[in-house]
């Protein structure tokens, strides 16, 4: 009996049929994650909010954001302002990215540009296995080396303030920012670079007039993202930024970011309270600062993307 046309298939088009139903299973599941990623952030938002937003039904939204005083557990009169909060957490995070943009983007010029492969190949994973040393670590580093060595630069009765607190979120963050600036100075056309070497600049003018303009994009995305890992650093900050509430006035004072706050009160208040939902008030805060940071820093990297396409 003759075989029907319409069965007379080619090995070929019989292996590609698992194929095919293989690469349709993955996109199923990358999509389904994909989903799932932003049910997660959306759920988290949702809940911040229901639980943290109440407060403002007690407490002024503008005495919330630009008091200078946080004292909830007073008797007479608590105050809920987080203004020396939120500026203790802009000095640490500002600090932190003075001290890891420069190192950060020095390393990656190094290992792009300069590095020769077998060298590159040592020194990206152990750059990178820094971000593997839990925050706990370096803090307890900083409060046994730094901090006393701090003090004694300084002449100060201790070292726990937010110049130490700066130093260890830099060195945190450190691996983030180099490779990502790695990712953007190796993905600069070596067109632009032959092309400048061709014309009789030197290696360094090249990286300063060409490469690193041209990666500008991804360079400012890395330290977006950089901002973005400082400012919700938690352990370190517990550990060696000293903990005060007051307003700073120097980098030398002890500060409380509100990282540190949430962690240090969420453990001490009654569930449902107005202290307890005002730190979840500040936890909202911290995501949509978080959250605008990484959004404005992934339009900066689609942005590169797209013009180099183009």
């Amino acid at each position: 009996m003759p075989i029907k046309p319409e069965l007379n298939l080619s090995l070929e088009q019989i292996t590609k049929y698992p194929s095919k139903m293989i690469d349709k299973l993955w996109r199923y599941i990358f999509t389904l994650t994909a989903l799932l990623t932003v049910v997660i952030l959306i759920g988290i938002f949702v809940f911040l909010a229901y639980t943290g937003i109440g407060v403002f039904t007690k407490i002024n939204f503008a005495d919330f954001l630009f008091g200078t005083n946080w004292n909830p557990n007073a008797f007479a009169a608590p105050s809920w302002g987080i203004l020396a909060l939120f500026i203790s957490s802009l000095i640490v995070s500002a600090l932190a990215l003075i001290i890891a943009i420069p190192f950060g983007l020095a390393i990656a010029i190094y290992l792009s540009e300069i590095a020769s492969p077998f060298l590159r190949e040592i020194l990206k994973p152990a750059i990178e296995m820094i971000a593997s040393i839990p925050s706990v670590v370096l803090g307890l580093l900083g409060l046994l080396f730094l901090a006393p060595l701090i003090a004694k630069i300084f002449g100060l009765s201790n070292g726990l303030n937010a110049l130490t607190a700066s130093i260890l979120v830099a060195i945190a963050a450190l691996p983030t920012i180099a490779s990502i600036c790695e990712d953007a100075i190796t993905s600069v056309p070596h067109e632009y670079k032959e092309a400048s070497l061709a014309l009789g600049a030197s290696q360094w003018t090249t990286i300063k007039k060409i490469t690193i303009p041209a990666a500008s994009s991804g360079l400012i995305a890395a330290g977006m993202l950089g901002l973005g890992r400082v400012i919700g650093e938690t352990m370190i900050v517990l550990i060696v930024a000293g903990n005060a509430r007051a307003l700073p006035h120097s980098l030398l004072d002890p500060v409380r970011p509100m990282t540190a706050t949430i962690a240090i009160e969420i453990k001490e208040v009654i569930v449902g309270s107005l202290h307890w939902q005002s730190l979840f008030a500040i936890g909202l805060v911290l995501f949509i600062i978080t959250f605008a940071i990484n959004l404005l820093a992934d339009i900066l990297i689609h942005k590169n993307t797209y013009e180099k396409e183009r």
